[in-house]
């Protein structure tokens, strides 16, 4: 293989490495966003709905909201409709993580763009191709680990392969 050849193989397998950095830092801020906005929805509705448990039924047990009984009804079946949306939503943010979700995104996000700076400032006769890939794939691995041990509270164990 001439140098102009080897030259062309470098560069693309370069190309290859950006790239891959690149879509995995965009995928892991996009889910990062997801999560944050998840996160801040859930406990939003967390407090309102707590308060209004509160407020709907020291309302309900009002004097003044006994006549007309409609009127009574409605704040009496209110009361549990709320408290059971709240167990609902309560239950989704403890089986999603989206707080923590979306922390270890951000902060897999900072770690590639850091890889990929350190590559992307290596003199170009120093890189080593495989070694980054390795570097990437390992940093996905590992929060691939992370995700389900903390949603599934489960770890990851790779099947033995026959013949390995």
């Amino acid at each position: 293989m001439t140098d102009l050849e080897q030259a062309t193989v470098t560069e693309v397998d370069e190309k290859y490495v950006i790239n891959q950095y690149k879509g995995k830092i965009d995928y892991y801020w996009a889910a990062s966003r997801s999560n944050k906005n998840a996160f801040k929805r859930y406990r939003t509705w967390t407090i309102i709905l707590g308060s209004l448990v509160t407020l709907v039924s020291s309302i309900s047990a009002a004097e003044f909201l006994q006549d007309p009984a409609w009127l009574k009804n409605l704040f009496s079946v209110a009361t549990p409709v709320i408290a059971a949306t709240l167990t609902v939503i309560s239950g989704l943010g403890q089986n999603f993580h989206w707080g923590s979700t979306w922390r270890d995104m951000v902060v897999n996000a900072t770690r590639l763009e850091k890889e990929r700076d350190r590559f992307l400032a290596t003199k170009p006769e120093n890189r080593d191709i495989e070694k980054e890939l390795d570097i990437l794939n390992s940093i996905i691995l590992e929060e691939t680990r992370n995700f389900f041990q903390r949603v599934l509270d489960s770890e990851i164990k790779p099947r033995e392969q026959n013949g390995s």
